[in-house]
């Protein structure tokens, strides 16, 4: 009788290994590659924060096309290097299609990966200009381009009266295309002069020399194009040095830490440009998405680079939905050319040859005596 006992439950053991690997083998899977661990880390940690929210919802509804999705996740750890061997690996685990990443420099070092194995990469928070120029068949963004970017900064820079602009970058691809985008735009306005224009080094704790060299320049505003790290040190220690010279940040300063690393009180007069915050989102969808993260995780998103990196999941379902494939040419050209206005949680997307997303995005916020971002009028 033990015999038989064992030799039952061997079998069955065997059998459930067989349905689970069946399942795993026919799982539809979706990569999410992002900043995990390092200096961005809250925007990965919420990027995949809401791509969870969205598979078990797919899945409690059957899936897709009969297939249940899988979220594969690797971290880049914010690092060129690091994400290069994330997309080597997440290629050999048979994805249809990756999300992410936030940074442009990082995602750089990824699309040639994902294009030469043929797999649609979907980018979040990656808006240098140069990544849509290449050419690349299976590369898109859910994000803006940095010329819409500068092209916001400059008309902000006018209205706000500036006449001696100074220009902080890093030298990351971001920053770096962001600023010379924007020097070339204020370069021809008249009346506007450029007084600084040079680059930091990203990750280190006293900015004291840069900062002290572009209070030397004088300018009446100080546009720096890099990251919310570096932003929210550059606002404490100017506000040690007590020089109240106004600063306007690009998108990626858009994160509350940056109010958590200069203080509330340093923050505070702080301008940045951005799409809109996920409080800011006026969809009703996107209202009760908003309302689901907060029951699931005690509070809604901070970042609308989650949010972006959401949309990129959904439009890259809604691809595989409509075109019942999965095949990444067909998913390409769904994308390319027939996916008009889709209903995303941060506005209508479509995309144009280039896999960048059509139309205006960008405002403005101010960050408030309380550390709030405001949305400017």
């Amino acid at each position: 009788m033990k015999r038989l006992i064992t030799v039952v439950g061997v079998f069955v053991c065997l059998f459930l290994f067989f349905v689970s690997s069946r399942v795993y083998a026919d799982a539809l899977k979706i990569g999410l590659m992002g900043p995990m661990t390092g200096p961005w880390a809250s925007e990965g940690q919420e990027m995949k924060q809401v791509l969870d929210i969205m598979v078990d919802e797919i899945n409690a509804a059957g899936g897709v096309n009969g297939q249940k999705v899988e979220l594969i996740v690797e971290d880049d750890g914010g690092d060129p290097r690091t994400a290069a061997l994330a997309a080597q690996k997440l290629v050999t685990q048979g994805i249809v299609g990756v999300i992410g990443t936030y940074g442009s420099s990082v995602t750089e070092a990824t699309q040639n990966i994902y294009n030469e194995a043929k797999v649609i990469q979907i980018a979040n928070g990656s808006t240098a200009i140069r990544l849509t120029e290449k050419g690349l068949k299976y590369f898109f963004r859910t994000c803006p381009r940095d010329d819409e970017q500068a092209r916001v900064a400059v008309k902000t820079i006018k209205d706000m009266g500036f006449k001696k602009v100074a220009i902080l970058h890093d030298n990351t691809t971001y920053a770096k295309g962001l600023a010379d985008e924007a020097r070339g735009l204020l370069e021809k306005e008249q009346g506007i002069e450029i007084v600084f224009f040079d680059a930091l080094t990203p990750g280190e704790q006293d900015y004291t020399a840069i900062l002290t060299k572009l209070k030397g320049a004088n300018p009446d505003v100080v546009f720096f194009t890099g990251y919310y790290p570096e932003a929210g040190l550059l606002l404490r220690q100017k506000k040690e040095m007590k020089w109240e010279v106004p600063f306007i940040g690009g998108d990626a300063t858009n994160n509350p830490d940056l109010v958590k690393i200069a203080g509330a009180d340093a923050a505070a007069g702080f301008y940045f440009l951005s799409a809109p915050l996920p409080k800011d989102l006026p969809g009703e969808e996107a209202k009760a998405f908003l309302a689901k993260f907060s029951e699931k995780y005690g509070n809604p998103p901070n970042s609308i680079y989650a949010v972006l990196a959401g949309d990129g999941f959904r439009v890259l379902i809604k691809a595989i939905q409509e075109t019942k494939s999965t095949d990444p040419d067909v998913l390409a050209d769904y994308l390319h050319n027939k996916l008009k206005d889709f209903p995303g949680l941060t506005g209508t997307i479509s995309f144009n040859e280039k896999g960048d997303r059509v139309g205006e995005v960008y405002r403005v916020y101010k960050v408030n005596e309380k550390g709030e971002f405001i949305l400017m009028p």
